[in-house]
């Protein structure tokens, strides 16, 4: 008998983070699957933020190291994160998209704000052949159009970007797959709204999904978070009419594949790469700073000066738990600076009311805030920590009742006026509506990209002003006050 059956299996991962230490596991899964099902019969496509900066290979390579790993391991094609949009600037995507990457870039989203055309490196849609089934992918990232504007992107509306493109693709194509770097809850959208989508593989927001979420005729799929997962979606066709039998999709844990011993090699070699770069000297200290995560410090307080001071402000203020580890001391390294600020987070200023500011302050002395975990939006520490401040003071009675303990506060000179805007640096993570909520109504926001908050430290540590005020206290006790009356 002829079988009538077309088969393709498809590989995805997403939001591995650079996690290279899973990724010599990832290979020898996606190598174990693509031999089973025949390399003419698989594709290989990565969901984004396989890049993030918080890892000392891809910060010292610029993620040279990543765009090597994905293309030793061979995938199809890629599309692009928020963590590579949003870190790295576009000469730099250039290079390692353009010069280096051996895979296309599926980006439908996301043009130059210049040209109105996408860059030379990315495409919006590509189909591609495997075994005589044309398959159409269209890729979609996260579209945070206040941040990707300042850096000169002009990122659209990626679900009527899927809707049109699909009306568009959907004849030429037998099936159809959206790599969508957009989160749940608009993958469920696309899926119920857009007629045409075989199969959306998505990202984003770290969901795991290991059975095959159908709404319509198409299956959504994810393999959550850090490279601990690898999907795989088995889809069976008829020859003749090239309609899809099935759709059968699961998750392997990247611990159950052995490790490949070219990718360990092949990190290896990058990691010494990066070391060189990350040990150089950036900055010496004469005295050693200190870091607290549950009170002043003078690290903390030096942040704070520095958002203060880059965003023009009348204060600062950060939370404590950006900073990791310390105290900072002697000669400082790039790689050193990275383990105590390795969030890629960008400063910010807004107008808060001092009603807001004041209730911020007095979370911020409450341990369900300071011991607060928090997860994604850019941050890289462990808890929330209290709040570093700079331009204003606070006399605050350490053993009041929650949510009293605060008695007074000065902006420079003058008493908190409770209806008065004061202007605030501080950073992005706090827009997004965690941490410290009354900071998240802050208006007249602006963004500054493309720096970290570990740029602005930096800077700060050079000058010698900043870091001999770095003692003075912004948090005063009541009994200190009136030991010094």
């Amino acid at each position: 008998m002829t079988d009538t059956t077309m088969r393709l299996r498809v590989l995805h991962t997403n939001d591995i983070h650079s996690h290279f230490e899973h990724m010599p596991s990832i290979a020898s899964i996606i190598r174990t699957q693509r031999a089973e099902a025949g390399e003419d019969h698989t594709l290989t496509l990565d969901i984004g933020d396989h890049i993030d900066r918080v890892h000392p290979a891809t910060e010292g390579t610029q993620g040279r190291a990543n765009i090597a790993v994905l293309n030793a391991i061979g995938y199809d094609a890629v599309t692009l994160g928020n963590n590579e949009g949003l870190t790295l600037q576009p000469e730099i995507l250039s290079r390692r998209y353009g010069e280096e990457a051996a895979f296309p870039v599926v980006l439908a989203n996301m043009p130059e704000m210049a040209s109105g055309t996408h860059p030379a490196w990315a495409i919006p849609y590509h189909i591609v052949v495997k075994s005589g089934i044309r398959v159409g992918l269209i890729g979609v990232t996260a579209p945070f159009a206040e941040f990707y504007n300042l850096l000169g992107w002009d990122v659209r509306d990626a679900v009527e970007t899927v809707r049109r493109l699909s009306r568009e693709l959907r004849p030429q194509v037998d099936v159809l797959v959206v790599m969508s770097h957009l989160g749940i809850r608009s993958d469920e959208r696309m899926a119920a709204e857009i007629e045409g989508i075989d199969l959306i593989l998505g990202g984003h927001t770290h969901h795991l999904i290991e059975e095959p979420l159908r709404i319509g005729r198409t299956a959504v799929c994810a393999a959550g978070k850090f490279g601990q997962y690898v999907g795989v979606v088995d889809l069976e066709l008829d020859s003749a009419s090239r309609e899809i039998r099935k759709v059968e999709s699961r998750v392997l844990a990247s611990v159950t594949g052995e490790e490949a011993g070219d990718i360990t090699s092949l990190i290896s070699s990058y990691s010494e790469q990066a070391s060189r770069v990350l040990d150089r000297e950036v900055v010496r200290l004469d005295r050693p700073l200190s870091v607290d995560w549950y009170g002043e410090s003078q690290l903390g307080n030096v942040l704070a000066a520095g958002l203060r001071r880059r965003t023009g402000a009348e204060i600062g203020l950060v939370n404590a738990g950006q900073l990791l580890g310390g105290p900072l001391q002697g000669s400082v390294t790039a790689g050193r600076l990275l383990e105590l600020c390795p969030s890629p987070i960008n400063p910010c200023r807004m107008k808060l009311t001092g009603a807001q500011l004041l209730r911020a302050l007095e979370e911020s002395l409450l341990p369900e805030y300071m011991d607060k975990p928090l997860y994604g939006y850019g941050f890289r520490g462990k808890v929330l920590g209290t709040l570093c401040v700079d331009g204003m003071t606070i006399d605050y009675d350490p053993q009041g009742e929650p949510g009293a303990k605060i008695h007074s506060v000065f902006v420079g000179t003058e008493p908190l006026e409770p209806a008065r805007a004061y202007t605030v640096g501080t950073i992005d993570m706090f827009t997004f509506g965690i941490g410290y909520l009354s900071i998240s109504e802050g208006t007249e926001r602006k963004f500054y990209l493309p720096e970290f908050l570990r740029d602005v430290l930096l800077k700060q540590l050079h000058d010698k002003a900043v870091l001999q005020d770095s003692s003075r206290l912004r948090w005063i006790p009541l009994d200190a006050r009136r030991s010094t009356s």
